[in-house]
C-alpha cells in the first residue's frame, strides 16, 4: 500500500473540506476521484469505505498504531486529521470545544440547508419535468440567510470561526459560505461573514484545495443523465 494517504474526492464544497485540510496539513496524499455524476459512488470498492455512498472518504496507510484506517464524513476525516497532526483542532480543550461546536454547526446545520438551497435554487427547475417550488426555495434560502446571520454575529467578535486562531471549522464551513451567491444570499449586511471570505480565501493551501479537479466540474443543470444518478430513488 502506498504510504500517501488515500483521499476520495469530487470536487464540491465536502470535498474540499478535506483537500484543503490536508495541503494546510501538509499531509501526502494520492486523489481518487469519484465521479458522483456517473455513479462511481455506488461501486462496490467505494461502498467498503464509504458506506453512505457519499464522498469524501479517507485511507490512511498509517492509521491508530500504523494500521491502515478508512474513514467517512467529512466532519469526522477532519477531526481525525486534526488528532493525527495535532494541528487546526484548537489550542487548548476549551479552544476544541467551541472547534467542535461549530463543525457540527457545519455538519448540521450550514451545510444541509444551503445544500438544499442550492438544490431547489438551481437544479431542481431545470429537471425533467421541471420542479419549480416556491415554497420550497423560499424556506432553505431563508434558512441560509438565518445561518449566516449567526456566523456574521460570531465573526464580529472572533478573527476566524472559533477564535482567533484558523481551525478545521473554518476549513468546513468556508467551502459552502463560498458559495453564498448560489445560495441566492447577500453580504451586504453581513460585513464579518465578508471579511473572513476573503481572509480564508486568500491562503495559499485554501485556494490550492479548492482548485483541486476544477477542470472535472460540469453543470448539472445541463446533465440530465448526472441528475437521475444524483437526484433519483436509489437505495
Amino acid at each position: 500500500m502506498s504510504d500517501k494517504i488515500e483521499l476520495y474526492y469530487w470536487p464540491t464544497p465536502n470535498g474540499w473540506k478535506i483537500s484543503i485540510a490536508l495541503e494546510e496539513m501538509g499531509l501526502p496524499y494520492k486523489v481518487n476521484y469519484v465521479n458522483i455524476g456517473a455513479g462511481d459512488q455506488f461501486e462496490p470498492d467505494f461502498l467498503k469505505i464509504s458506506p453512505n455512498n457519499r464522498m469524501p472518504a479517507l485511507v490512511d496507510p498509517d492509521g491508530p498504531d500504523g494500521a491502515p484506517v478508512s474513514i467517512f464524513e467529512s466532519g469526522a476525516i477532519l477531526q481525525y486529521l486534526a488528532r493525527k497532526t495535532g494541528q487546526f483542532g484548537g489550542p487548548s480543550e476549551r479552544d476544541r470545544i467551541v472547534v467542535d461546536q461549530w463543525l457540527m454547526w457545519q455538519m448540521g446545520g450550514l451545510g444541509p440547508m444551503a445544500g438544499q438551497a442550492h438544490h431547489f435554487l438551481k437544479y431542481a427547475p431545470t429537471m425533467d419535468p421541471p420542479q419549480d417550488l416556491p415554497y420550497a426555495k423560499d424556506r432553505y434560502r431563508n434558512e441560509v440567510k438565518r445561518l449566516y446571520g449567526v456566523l456574521d454575529r460570531q465573526l464580529a467578535a472572533n478573527e476566524y470561526v472559533a477564535g482567533n486562531f484558523y481551525s478545521i471549522a473554518d476549513m468546513a464551513i468556508w467551502p459552502w459560505a463560498s458559495l453564498w451567491e448560489g445560495q441566492a444570499q447577500v453580504l451586504d449586511d453581513k460585513p464579518s461573514l465578508a471579511r473572513w471570505l476573503d481572509l480564508v480565501g486568500e491562503r495559499e493551501a485554501v485556494r490550492k484545495g479548492r482548485a483541486l479537479g476544477e477542470d472535472r466540474r460540469v453543470s448539472l443543470q445541463d446533465d440530465r443523465e448526472a441528475q437521475k444518478i444524483l437526484f433519483g430513488k436509489r437505495g
